[in-house]
């Protein structure tokens, strides 16, 4: 009887430690789910709702943004204010909403946008600050933006497919993903306007 109880207890004592060592994997199994889930979640969530990592794959941009440039896209950037002349925005492009642009604001909704002699003009005067120092080769306009539009060209004026040469002129603002923060790769760069 007492080598069978030996050989019971030792049974009993080795099932034990199996089932320790298969709950401890478990609960490790379990807690690694939940923080790759969670980490999904977070990544969807800020992807969808906050942020979005692009790369920039023209030079329509440059000198400002180049071609290659991994920039951040603030989503909820036009959540409590309206877009403003100057701001990058990515947007679907107009004419094929399977794309996404990325220009700069330049025509606000209801202004007449005009372009003369490498001059842009709003609603008639000589647009102040035009954001680039490359003159624009290519004549333009006039177009008047309609309400809740906005007439988006690329810094790079005489390498840019924008607003001058769509058959749908002007970017919707609900077609707007949202306001090009700054670039972080390879160099980190704000733009300021």
């Amino acid at each position: 009887l007492f080598p069978y109880t030996t050989l019971f207890r030792s049974d009993r004592k080795e099932k034990t430690q199996k089932e320790k060592v298969s709950s401890k994997v478990l609960n490790e199994i379990f807690f690694y789910s939940r923080v790759i889930l969670t980490a999904l979640i977070i990544t969807f969530a800020v992807n969808n709702y906050i942020a979005v990592n692009a790369k920039v794959p023209t030079g329509s941009m440059e000198t400002t943004v180049m071609s290659g440039d991994r920039i951040v896209i603030n989503r909820l950037a036009y959540f409590s204010e309206p877009p403003k002349r100057g701001d990058i925005i990515s947007f679907k492009f107009p004419d094929n909403e399977k794309k996404n642009y990325l220009k700069r604001i330049i025509a606000l909704p209801n202004e007449t946008i005009e372009g003369k002699d490498g001059v842009i003009y709003i609603d008639g005067e000589p647009l102040e600050n035009d954001f680039t120092s490359i003159i624009m080769k290519d004549d333009f306009g006039p177009y008047t933006v309609p309400e809740d539009s906005y007439f988006v060209m690329g810094d790079n004026r005489n390498n840019s497919y924008d607003s001058r040469y769509w058959n749908h002129k002007f970017v919707p603002f609900s077609s707007i993903i949202g306001k090009a923060e700054f670039s972080y790769y390879p160099t980190f760069k704000i733009d300021r306007k």
